[in-house]
Formats: C-alpha cells, sequence, structure tokens
C-alpha cells in the first residue's frame, strides 16, 4: 500500500497487510479527526518504509490518560499514522484515509459506539462493541502473533 500527506512532502509504503482496522467512534477521535469516526489500520512500525520527507512527532492526549504520538507532516500537517502508550513504537496506526488503496479498507470492528453520532449507520453483521474489546476473542490468530512479536522487538 501506498500512502502519503495532503501537500505531498510525505509519502510512504506499507509492506505488510494490517493486523486488523478499527473505526473508532470515540468522543476524543470525532474531535481529532473533526469527523464522525477515525479508521485506522494496526501495522508493524517495521512495516512502514518512508519515501520521501520526515513526519514530525506531536505529542497529543488521549482518552486513556497516557498519550499518544502523531506523526504528521511538517507542512500540511495531515496526521498520517500514531503510536499510542498501549501498544508502543513497534505498532503504527495508520490513518487509512492518507492510503491510495483507501477504498479497498474495510473495517473489521466499530469501536466505541456507544457515543457513535445517531446518524452514521454501521453495515449489517458488522462487528460492534460500545466500547473496547479483549483482542484475544476477536483478532484472528496470526494478527495476535504478529502483535506479540512486533511488541517482543521493541
Amino acid at each position: 500500500m501506498h500512502g502519503r500527506c495532503t501537500c505531498g512532502e510525505v509519502e510512504f509504503e506499507v509492506t505488510a497487510e494490517p493486523m486488523i482496522v478499527h473505526c473508532c467512534h470515540c468522543t476524543w477521535c470525532q474531535r481529532e479527526t473533526g469527523s464522525a469516526f477515525a479508521l485506522n489500520a494496526y501495522v508493524e512500525r517495521e512495516a512502514v518504509k518512508l519515501t520521501k520527507g520526515t513526519p514530525e512527532r506531536v505529542e497529543t492526549p488521549s482518552n486513556s490518560g497516557h498519550g499518544q504520538s502523531v506523526l504528521r507532516c511538517p507542512s500540511c500537517k495531515v496526521a498520517l499514522w500514531s503510536h499510542y502508550a498501549g501498544s508502543g513504537e513497534a505498532i503504527a496506526f495508520l490513518r487509512c484515509g492518507t492510503l491510495e488503496e483507501r477504498a479497498e479498507i474495510v473495517p473489521d470492528v466499530h469501536i466505541f459506539t456507544s457515543t457513535k453520532l445517531p446518524w452514521v449507520v454501521l453495515p449489517e453483521g458488522a462487528q460492534a462493541f460500545e466500547g473496547f474489546y479483549r483482542p484475544k476473542e476477536v483478532w484472528p490468530e496470526e494478527s495476535l502473533a504478529r502483535f506479540k512479536a512486533a511488541r517482543a522487538k521493541g
């Protein structure tokens, strides 16, 4: 997959399929994106290869209280991916809207639907959770193994 910011100063390639794709409907994601939800694909950070430019790191608060590091284009300020304290630097939460293949990316789960905007209609049969969930009960075994391996590398 290929991604970039709006102005084209930062471009990257992703060399692995997402472990999982979240559509997060929490009020924090709504505020951060200025939209109804955030769509994030989990991939190993080592699978994100910069091909142009260097993003800037911006530390922001998060609902967990532990904050997150958001990697943004230094010019247009578009968020490209982030790292949450709970997953560390080994996992990148790619903003799916920055990917050229974004139409092919479908959420695996909808989370924090308790604060979903009332006009957002979830697809029939979608896996949805009022809050977060237990990854061991939802993720495919291969994704769990990839996540564990990435965290072990640091």
